[in-house]
């Protein structure tokens, strides 16, 4: 992000009343103030005391309800968090404007430096995937096992269907589509999105369909709302293109914890020829590819998800390797 634009951070006092957050049932909600930014975390008591955290991180235009499907069936093995990123979900925009992969990774480090929790399983899917990349390469101490969800790592060719997803990032761009979308109803924006996201929108389920349109109508509601997707938007197409020590795949080839790569084979977005690559660049990397998956496997197949992430905190290397920050945190 050029550091001559103005950040839009609406102040908390003109923000307009929005209807409240859906919460889960067995779920909680609270708000974390920390060094330039407040956070929303989504969390789940876990099945019994002392078991190991994990902290889940949505991907652009997402939130923490994106990882409601999955916390309930793994809530026997990890303590589960999942954070609204500044300016999605419930976590206002940050105060400097920062949504940057890196801004946004600095969000994730601050909140694990703050809460203690680290280290601990981080999954992260899509922006989050870059993000959580992004923070296991530069923090390893704060990271048990690495998991990653179609992660947003950079692509020669970037798929067409990705194309609109990423024009986002140029200025003016979002200002245009919403005036060219104005007269869309919430329904048919989550038809859409659904339909790029899902590679079979069919296990949408009724109550997940209205739950994503109400959502929908409360994000719409947010005077930020466009403006922290053009540029987190821009902030993956800036992540691509860095080079040297920042570059995402020189930072994936840094990561020491233990990671599960998850693709989809209808993904979309992330093309699904990246799968080999990032098996080759992560260094104590498993791969799982689910042909009928798109882009948000975790919400289209947990079951599948939360058994290969059973199986990668199975491992004597994961375990090892919670042992190994637990003794030098």
């Amino acid at each position: 992000m050029s550091s001559t634009e103005p950040a839009f951070a609406p102040p908390a006092n003109v923000l307009p009343k929005v209807t409240p957050v859906r919460v889960a049932e067995g779920e909680r909600l609270r708000s974390v103030r920390l060094q330039g930014m407040t956070l929303t975390v989504r969390s789940r008591p876990p099945a019994r005391e002392g078991l190991p955290p994990a902290l889940y991180v949505h991907g652009l235009g997402g939130s923490s309800r994106n990882w409601s499907a999955l916390m309930p069936l793994v809530d026997d093995i990890v303590d589960n968090e999942a954070v609204d990123l500044p300016g999605f979900g419930d976590s206002p925009p940050p105060d400097d404007g920062d949504y940057s992969v890196t801004g946004h990774a600095r969000a994730v480090i601050r909140y694990l430096d703050a809460s203690g929790r680290g280290p601990v399983h981080l999954v992260g899917n899509s922006l989050g995937g870059a993000i959580t990349t992004r923070v296991a390469a530069v923090r390893p101490d704060l990271v048990r096992t690495l998991t990653l969800i179609s992660p947003a790592l950079p692509e020669l060719r970037v798929q067409r269907t990705a194309v609109p997803t990423a024009l986002l990032a140029l200025p003016g761009v979002a200002a245009l589509f919403t005036r060219y979308t104005k007269g869309w109803t919430a329904e048919q924006r989550v038809r859409g999105v659904t339909a790029l996201c899902y590679g079979d929108p069919t296990r949408v389920t009724p109550e997940g369909f209205r739950n994503a349109v109400e959502e929908m109508e409360r994000r719409l509601r947010l005077p930020y709302f466009w403006d922290a997707m053009a540029r987190s938007a821009r902030g993956i197409v800036n992540a691509y293109t860095l080079g040297g020590q920042h570059a995402l795949w020189r930072q994936a080839e840094r990561v020491l914890a233990p990671t599960l790569l998850v693709y989809g084979g209808r993904d979309q977005l992330i093309g699904f020829r990246m799968a080999r690559k990032a098996a080759r660049t992560f260094r104590d990397s498993r791969l799982v590819t689910l042909p009928d998956a798109g882009h948000v496997a975790m919400m289209e197949y947990p079951e599948t998800v939360a058994g290969a992430f059973r199986d990668l905190l199975a491992e004597p290397a994961a375990r090892g390797t919670a042992e190994s920050a637990s003794a030098g945190s």
